[in-house]
């Protein structure tokens, strides 16, 4: 087992803030765009599903690079080159598809960067340590999502939204160099040449499925309400203003934070993966299953019910280490990307498919019509955690490192 550097941990943690900025930052720009751009909602939708649609697709070549190439030069190269002339584009863009283009080569350059970490923590640390490693780089990088807000904002307030972003993009390439000169790749193992057909491979071993699709539902609800559902909730439903969706967005964001860091040690505490994934998403379901009772409840009351399900539905990092307990050591990159990849297609998926039924609604933002959204987002984490039940259990302690 190599030893893991410090400083190449530390640097693929702060690209992965990053990673985390990118996805969320869209929105706080939106006013800025709209009058220097001409770029309706339209555009502005399309450009942010273009991130996660490219991300999610970059998987399956990433998972590859991995296991032949190694996270050093895999994310070094993507997130500079492409990563770091996204938002360079995003900088001097005219045109609403310059937007799109931008926001397409920025999750190129996001892809592999998660990834990166989870390769060398599968590879360089003992198994029973994977859960808590994931769990926790996860609540760092999600510090993006709090910088993607109000300090965005002030910056862009203070600056300008082109001199901010030209500036992002420098430190976009800075942190790249830092990853190339100093994370250190583990050593490769033989076997793992042979491409895309490696995740066929994968989709062969049975303990997987159940897994796989726990994860299509696992990240959606967290991810969709945080930042799609929440604010257009609040304001329709509450008459909520801008300040006060503002916190209740912090709030859930930094009970994201604490979900991950709480959810680390649990494995290793209770000696079971499947059990904590189980019963955090119930939790999640049941906190949804409450806004669709009682939409019209107070706004403390929903508020918190938010919360709940930032809280609860963090429990990624377990079932990353659920699923790489399954995995060859020989296909560990296209293991924790195929992983990975179910939880992106599964939020881009349920962001699309809530959308339309919302849209079934005469009035897409009527009490009935959020209902539905909620309605919808229980009964496909109902059906999961059915599957899930006759899942196979990873015990911490009864897997070998």
């Amino acid at each position: 087992m190599r030893s893991a550097s410090f400083i190449g941990l530390l640097g693929l943690g702060i690209a992965y803030i990053y990673s985390q900025f990118f996805r969320a930052f869209l929105p706080v720009l939106t006013t800025e765009l709209s009058t220097e751009l001409n770029a309706t909602q339209s555009d502005l939708s399309t450009a942010a599903a273009a991130w996660f649609i490219v991300f999610g697709l970059m998987q399956f070549p990433v998972g590859v690079m991995l296991d032949r190439m190694g996270p050093r030069r895999t994310v070094a190269y993507l997130f500079g080159v492409a990563g770091t002339a996204g938002v360079l584009l995003f900088a001097i863009a005219s045109k609403p598809w310059m937007i799109v283009l931008a926001m397409s080569l920025i999750g190129i350059g996001c892809a592999p960067v998660l990834m990166g970490s989870l390769f060398i923590f599968a590879r360089t640390f003992e198994a029973k340590q994977l859960a808590i490693l994931t769990s926790w780089i996860v609540a760092f990088g999600n510090i993006g999502n709090l910088a993607s807000a109000a300090p965005l904002a002030a910056a862009t307030a203070q600056f300008g939204w082109r001199p901010v972003m030209i500036a992002i993009a420098v430190s976009t390439a800075m942190v790249a160099v830092l990853i190339l000169l100093k994370v250190k790749d583990p050593e490769q193992q033989p076997g793992n040449n042979t491409g895309l057909a490696g995740f066929i491979e994968l989709l062969k071993i049975k303990a997987l499925w159940p897994i796989l699709l726990m994860g299509l539902v696992l990240y959606a609800p967290v991810a969709n309400l945080r930042g799609l559902w929440a604010g257009p909730f609040l304001a329709n439903v509450f008459n909520a203003d801008s300040i006060a969706i503002g916190k209740v967005t912090l709030a859930m964001g930094i009970a994201m934070i604490i979900g991950s860091i709480v959810y680390g040690p649990l494995d290793k505490i209770l000696n079971t993966r499947k059990w904590i994934i189980f019963v955090g998403n119930l939790l999640t379901m049941v906190a949804i299953a409450l806004l669709a009772f009682q939409p019209t409840a107070s706004f403390m009351q929903v508020s918190l019910l938010f919360v709940a399900v930032g809280l609860f539905g963090t429990s990624y990092g377990v079932l990353m280490a659920h699923g790489r307990s399954f995995v060859p050591e020989a296909l560990t990159g296209r293991g924790v990307t195929l992983l990975n990849f179910t939880t992106i297609f599964g939020a881009g998926a349920m962001q699309y498919l809530t959308g339309s039924v919302a849209n079934q609604h005469t009035d897409p933002s009527s009490v009935t019509a959020y209902q539905s959204v909620f309605w919808t987002y229980v009964g496909f984490s109902g059906f999961a955690l059915m599957i899930y039940l006759f899942s196979k259990d990873a015990k911490p302690h009864e897997v070998k490192s």
